[in-house]
Protein backbone atom coordinates (compact mmCIF):
# COMPACT_ATOMS: atom_id res chain seq x y z
CA UNK A 1 0.00 0.00 0.00
CA UNK A 2 1.64 3.55 -1.19
CA UNK A 3 0.83 6.80 0.88
CA UNK A 4 -0.33 9.87 -1.46
CA UNK A 5 -1.25 13.11 -1.30
CA UNK A 6 -5.14 13.27 -3.17
CA UNK A 7 -5.53 17.10 -2.40
CA UNK A 8 -4.02 20.15 -1.47
CA UNK A 9 -4.82 23.43 -0.71
CA UNK A 10 -3.75 26.62 1.25
CA UNK A 11 -4.39 29.59 3.03
CA UNK A 12 -3.13 33.47 2.42
CA UNK A 13 -4.44 36.25 4.93
CA UNK A 14 -5.92 39.38 3.42
CA UNK A 15 -3.11 41.66 4.67
CA UNK A 16 -0.37 42.53 2.85
CA UNK A 17 3.15 43.72 4.60
CA UNK A 18 5.49 45.44 1.69
CA UNK A 19 8.93 46.63 1.44
CA UNK A 20 8.36 50.00 1.87
CA UNK A 21 5.38 49.46 4.55
CA UNK A 22 8.80 47.94 6.76
CA UNK A 23 10.88 51.28 5.26
CA UNK A 24 8.10 53.47 7.58
CA UNK A 25 9.06 50.83 10.77
CA UNK A 26 12.55 49.99 10.91
CA UNK A 27 15.92 51.52 9.33
CA UNK A 28 15.77 49.48 5.44
CA UNK A 29 14.94 49.76 2.28
CA UNK A 30 13.42 48.12 -0.58
CA UNK A 31 16.49 47.32 -2.04
CA UNK A 32 18.26 46.08 0.46
CA UNK A 33 15.41 43.26 1.86
CA UNK A 34 15.49 42.39 -1.96
CA UNK A 35 19.42 41.87 -2.44
CA UNK A 36 19.14 40.12 0.70
CA UNK A 37 16.37 38.13 0.47
CA UNK A 38 14.52 38.15 -2.82
CA UNK A 39 10.89 39.43 -0.56
CA UNK A 40 9.05 42.09 -2.05
CA UNK A 41 5.78 41.22 0.46
CA UNK A 42 4.45 39.06 2.90
CA UNK A 43 0.99 38.36 4.13
CA UNK A 44 -0.12 39.13 7.92
CA UNK A 45 -3.10 37.83 9.77
CA UNK A 46 -5.77 40.06 11.41
CA UNK A 47 -5.04 40.59 15.11
CA UNK A 48 -8.35 37.78 15.51
CA UNK A 49 -7.13 35.32 13.26
CA UNK A 50 -5.08 32.56 14.32
CA UNK A 51 -3.27 29.61 13.57
CA UNK A 52 -6.08 27.37 13.75
CA UNK A 53 -8.37 29.24 11.81
CA UNK A 54 -5.71 29.94 8.84
CA UNK A 55 -5.14 25.87 9.24
CA UNK A 56 -9.10 25.10 9.21
CA UNK A 57 -9.27 27.00 5.80
CA UNK A 58 -6.23 25.63 3.95
CA UNK A 59 -7.75 21.91 5.03
CA UNK A 60 -11.15 22.62 3.89
CA UNK A 61 -9.80 23.90 0.66
CA UNK A 62 -7.46 20.67 0.75
CA UNK A 63 -10.48 18.39 1.45
CA UNK A 64 -12.80 19.72 -1.41
CA UNK A 65 -9.82 19.42 -3.51
CA UNK A 66 -9.52 15.65 -2.37
CA UNK A 67 -13.30 15.14 -3.21
CA UNK A 68 -13.90 13.88 0.63
CA UNK A 69 -15.39 14.97 3.57
CA UNK A 70 -14.28 15.64 7.18
CA UNK A 71 -16.15 12.53 8.82
CA UNK A 72 -13.84 10.88 6.96
CA UNK A 73 -10.43 11.97 7.97
CA UNK A 74 -8.99 9.56 10.33
CA UNK A 75 -6.11 11.65 11.97
CA UNK A 76 -5.28 15.18 12.28
CA UNK A 77 -1.92 16.56 12.30
CA UNK A 78 -0.43 20.20 12.38
CA UNK A 79 2.61 21.37 11.92
CA UNK A 80 3.23 24.70 13.55
CA UNK A 81 5.50 26.61 15.76
CA UNK A 82 3.19 29.25 16.55
CA UNK A 83 0.03 27.27 17.73
CA UNK A 84 -2.85 28.99 19.00
CA UNK A 85 -2.60 27.79 22.91
CA UNK A 86 0.68 25.38 24.16
CA UNK A 87 -2.44 23.22 25.38
CA UNK A 88 -4.88 22.58 24.03
CA UNK A 89 -3.27 21.76 20.35
CA UNK A 90 -4.00 23.15 17.53
CA UNK A 91 -4.67 20.36 16.14
CA UNK A 92 -7.92 19.69 18.19
CA UNK A 93 -9.28 23.29 17.38
CA UNK A 94 -8.81 22.96 14.12
CA UNK A 95 -10.68 19.46 14.36
CA UNK A 96 -14.09 21.01 16.25
CA UNK A 97 -13.56 23.69 13.44
CA UNK A 98 -13.92 20.71 10.40
CA UNK A 99 -15.96 18.80 12.56
CA UNK A 100 -13.77 16.13 11.99
CA UNK A 101 -15.32 14.01 14.93
CA UNK A 102 -13.95 10.99 13.66
CA UNK A 103 -10.59 11.97 13.88
CA UNK A 104 -7.80 12.07 16.49
CA UNK A 105 -5.25 14.94 16.54
CA UNK A 106 -1.36 16.19 17.33
CA UNK A 107 0.70 18.70 17.17
CA UNK A 108 3.61 18.51 15.46
CA UNK A 109 6.53 20.72 15.80
CA UNK A 110 9.95 20.86 13.46
CA UNK A 111 9.95 24.61 12.83
CA UNK A 112 10.42 24.97 9.21
CA UNK A 113 10.65 21.61 8.69
CA UNK A 114 7.41 20.50 10.20
CA UNK A 115 5.72 20.12 6.83
CA UNK A 116 7.77 17.22 5.86
CA UNK A 117 8.07 15.18 9.37
CA UNK A 118 4.21 15.40 9.26
CA UNK A 119 4.51 13.83 6.22
CA UNK A 120 6.57 11.45 7.15
CA UNK A 121 3.83 10.11 10.74
CA UNK A 122 1.04 10.64 8.12
CA UNK A 123 3.43 8.53 5.61
CA UNK A 124 3.46 5.84 7.62
CA UNK A 125 0.00 5.97 9.20
CA UNK A 126 -1.29 5.08 6.10
CA UNK A 127 0.94 2.35 4.86
CA UNK A 128 0.66 0.62 8.15
CA UNK A 129 -3.00 0.45 7.99
CA UNK A 130 -3.34 2.93 10.74
CA UNK A 131 -5.54 5.19 9.05
CA UNK A 132 -7.04 5.77 5.52
CA UNK A 133 -7.18 8.89 5.12
CA UNK A 134 -4.81 11.80 7.34
CA UNK A 135 -5.22 15.03 6.69
CA UNK A 136 -1.83 17.26 7.13
CA UNK A 137 -1.60 20.88 7.93
CA UNK A 138 0.96 23.67 8.62
CA UNK A 139 -0.04 26.52 9.98
CA UNK A 140 1.68 29.61 11.44
CA UNK A 141 1.06 32.85 12.41
CA UNK A 142 4.73 34.26 12.58
CA UNK A 143 3.96 37.66 12.83
CA UNK A 144 2.99 37.14 16.70
CA UNK A 145 6.45 36.38 18.17
CA UNK A 146 8.19 38.84 15.15
CA UNK A 147 10.12 42.25 16.59
CA UNK A 148 8.86 44.86 14.35
CA UNK A 149 12.17 46.66 16.02
CA UNK A 150 14.75 44.19 14.91
CA UNK A 151 15.12 44.37 11.24
CA UNK A 152 17.08 41.59 10.66
CA UNK A 153 14.03 39.65 11.30
CA UNK A 154 11.21 41.80 10.72
CA UNK A 155 11.76 41.38 7.54
CA UNK A 156 11.75 37.71 6.53
CA UNK A 157 8.79 36.34 8.32
CA UNK A 158 5.00 35.69 6.86
CA UNK A 159 1.70 34.03 8.16
CA UNK A 160 0.40 31.50 6.01
CA UNK A 161 -1.30 27.69 5.97
CA UNK A 162 -1.14 25.10 3.97
CA UNK A 163 -2.83 21.39 4.08
CA UNK A 164 -2.78 18.02 1.84
CA UNK A 165 -4.81 15.17 2.21
CA UNK A 166 -2.39 11.76 2.71
CA UNK A 167 -4.41 8.45 1.43
CA UNK A 168 -4.73 5.10 0.77
CA UNK A 169 -7.48 5.47 -1.47
CA UNK A 170 -7.48 3.32 -4.55
CA UNK A 171 -7.82 4.64 -7.78
CA UNK A 172 -7.76 8.08 -6.98
CA UNK A 173 -4.97 10.60 -9.07
CA UNK A 174 -2.79 11.84 -6.56
CA UNK A 175 1.01 11.87 -6.06
CA UNK A 176 2.75 9.02 -4.60
CA UNK A 177 5.41 9.87 -1.02
CA UNK A 178 8.03 8.45 -2.92
CA UNK A 179 10.52 8.31 -0.64
CA UNK A 180 11.63 10.56 2.86
CA UNK A 181 14.56 11.47 4.55
CA UNK A 182 14.49 13.37 7.81
CA UNK A 183 17.41 14.21 10.56
CA UNK A 184 18.41 16.91 13.15
CA UNK A 185 21.17 18.09 14.51
CA UNK A 186 20.22 19.44 18.44
CA UNK A 187 23.90 20.78 19.23
CA UNK A 188 23.14 23.77 16.75
CA UNK A 189 19.66 24.44 18.72
CA UNK A 190 20.88 27.97 19.52
CA UNK A 191 20.93 28.83 16.01
CA UNK A 192 17.34 30.08 15.52
CA UNK A 193 15.09 30.00 18.64
CA UNK A 194 11.61 31.35 20.21
CA UNK A 195 12.47 30.94 23.72
CA UNK A 196 9.34 31.55 25.40
CA UNK A 197 6.60 29.54 26.88
CA UNK A 198 8.58 26.77 28.03
CA UNK A 199 9.29 25.57 31.09
CA UNK A 200 12.74 26.91 31.37
CA UNK A 201 11.23 30.72 30.30
CA UNK A 202 7.66 32.50 30.16
CA UNK A 203 9.53 35.87 29.38
CA UNK A 204 11.17 36.60 25.86
CA UNK A 205 8.13 36.61 23.32
CA UNK A 206 10.23 36.92 19.93
CA UNK A 207 11.90 34.99 17.26
CA UNK A 208 16.37 34.58 17.51
CA UNK A 209 18.31 34.28 14.72
CA UNK A 210 22.01 33.55 13.95
CA UNK A 211 21.19 34.92 9.86
CA UNK A 212 25.09 33.36 8.68
CA UNK A 213 25.66 30.34 10.53
CA UNK A 214 21.89 29.91 9.64
CA UNK A 215 22.61 30.23 6.02
CA UNK A 216 25.54 27.50 5.77
CA UNK A 217 23.85 25.20 7.71
CA UNK A 218 20.51 25.29 5.57
CA UNK A 219 22.16 25.32 2.12
CA UNK A 220 24.28 22.37 2.94
CA UNK A 221 21.67 20.44 4.94
CA UNK A 222 18.69 20.57 2.48
CA UNK A 223 21.68 19.58 -0.31
CA UNK A 224 22.17 16.25 1.53
CA UNK A 225 18.70 15.24 2.76
CA UNK A 226 17.79 15.61 -1.48
CA UNK A 227 20.85 13.50 -2.14
CA UNK A 228 19.92 11.25 0.30
CA UNK A 229 15.99 10.99 -0.88
CA UNK A 230 17.15 10.91 -4.39
CA UNK A 231 19.30 7.53 -3.41
CA UNK A 232 16.30 5.85 -1.81
CA UNK A 233 14.30 6.47 -4.41
CA UNK A 234 16.68 5.05 -6.69
CA UNK A 235 16.54 8.54 -8.86
CA UNK A 236 18.67 10.47 -10.59
CA UNK A 237 18.92 14.64 -10.25
CA UNK A 238 17.47 14.41 -14.10
CA UNK A 239 14.47 12.89 -13.09
CA UNK A 240 13.31 15.42 -11.18
CA UNK A 241 10.91 17.61 -12.77
CA UNK A 242 10.21 20.65 -9.79
CA UNK A 243 12.19 21.21 -7.40
CA UNK A 244 10.27 22.88 -3.84
CA UNK A 245 12.88 24.22 -1.28
CA UNK A 246 11.46 25.77 2.22
CA UNK A 247 11.16 29.55 0.99
CA UNK A 248 13.52 31.01 3.68
CA UNK A 249 15.37 33.09 1.95
CA UNK A 250 16.34 33.63 -2.44
CA UNK A 251 20.01 33.43 -1.29
CA UNK A 252 19.81 30.33 0.45
CA UNK A 253 17.20 28.82 -2.06
CA UNK A 254 19.68 30.08 -5.06
CA UNK A 255 22.66 28.61 -3.53
CA UNK A 256 21.19 25.14 -2.92
CA UNK A 257 19.93 25.28 -6.23
CA UNK A 258 22.77 25.82 -8.38
CA UNK A 259 24.47 22.48 -6.19
CA UNK A 260 21.68 20.61 -8.50
CA UNK A 261 23.58 21.38 -12.32
CA UNK A 262 21.33 18.90 -13.95
CA UNK A 263 17.99 20.58 -12.83
CA UNK A 264 17.34 24.26 -14.49
CA UNK A 265 16.81 27.75 -12.45
CA UNK A 266 13.18 27.79 -13.99
CA UNK A 267 12.53 24.08 -12.32
CA UNK A 268 13.02 25.37 -8.86
CA UNK A 269 9.73 26.84 -7.72
CA UNK A 270 9.90 30.06 -5.58
CA UNK A 271 7.17 32.20 -3.54
CA UNK A 272 9.26 33.87 -1.26
CA UNK A 273 9.23 37.12 -3.06
CA UNK A 274 5.19 36.79 -2.21
CA UNK A 275 4.52 35.61 1.04
CA UNK A 276 8.28 35.53 2.95
CA UNK A 277 9.39 32.59 5.19
CA UNK A 278 6.19 31.27 7.05
CA UNK A 279 8.24 28.62 8.50
CA UNK A 280 6.08 24.94 8.09
CA UNK A 281 3.37 25.75 6.03
CA UNK A 282 5.34 27.24 2.83
CA UNK A 283 6.61 24.04 1.00
CA UNK A 284 2.68 23.42 1.30
CA UNK A 285 1.70 26.78 -0.33
CA UNK A 286 4.15 26.36 -2.72
CA UNK A 287 2.99 22.89 -3.67
CA UNK A 288 -0.28 24.07 -3.66
CA UNK A 289 0.45 26.56 -6.07
CA UNK A 290 2.67 24.59 -8.31
CA UNK A 291 -0.15 21.60 -8.57
CA UNK A 292 -2.87 24.68 -9.33
CA UNK A 293 -0.71 25.97 -12.05
CA UNK A 294 1.27 23.93 -13.68
CA UNK A 295 0.33 20.09 -15.94
CA UNK A 296 1.91 17.29 -13.86
CA UNK A 297 2.44 14.46 -16.09
CA UNK A 298 2.55 10.29 -14.95
CA UNK A 299 5.44 9.39 -13.34
CA UNK A 300 7.07 13.02 -12.98
CA UNK A 301 8.69 13.64 -9.57
CA UNK A 302 8.63 16.52 -7.39
CA UNK A 303 11.68 17.06 -4.90
CA UNK A 304 10.42 19.07 -1.57
CA UNK A 305 13.25 20.16 1.20
CA UNK A 306 13.30 22.60 4.33
CA UNK A 307 14.84 23.56 7.12
CA UNK A 308 14.69 24.96 10.30
CA UNK A 309 15.08 25.17 13.91
CA UNK A 310 15.97 22.38 16.38
CA UNK A 311 17.88 21.98 13.85
CA UNK A 312 15.88 20.04 11.70
CA UNK A 313 15.51 19.35 7.75
CA UNK A 314 14.44 17.09 5.13
CA UNK A 315 13.36 16.20 2.06
CA UNK A 316 10.49 14.32 0.26
CA UNK A 317 9.75 13.09 -2.95
CA UNK A 318 6.73 12.96 -4.83
CA UNK A 319 5.48 11.03 -7.88
CA UNK A 320 2.54 11.93 -9.90
CA UNK A 321 0.17 8.85 -10.23
CA UNK A 322 -2.41 10.36 -13.15
CA UNK A 323 -1.72 12.19 -16.37
CA UNK A 324 -2.23 16.04 -15.93
CA UNK A 325 -3.43 16.57 -12.84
Amino acid sequence: MKAKIIGTGSYLPERILTNQDLEKMVETDDEWIVSRTGMKERRIARPDEYTSDMGAAAARAALDDAGITADEIDFILVATITPDYLCPSSSCLIQTALGAKRAAAMDVQAACTGYIYALAIAKSFVETGLCKNVLLIASEKLSSVVDYTDRSTCILFGDGASACVVSSAEGKKGYAISSICLASDGEQSSLITIPTGGCRTQAQQYVKMAGNEVFKHAVRRMESACRDCLSLAQLNETDISWLIPHQANIRIIDAMAKRFEHLPPERVFKTVHKYGNTSASSVGIALDELLKQEKIQHGEHILLTAFGGGLTWGAAILTSSGESI
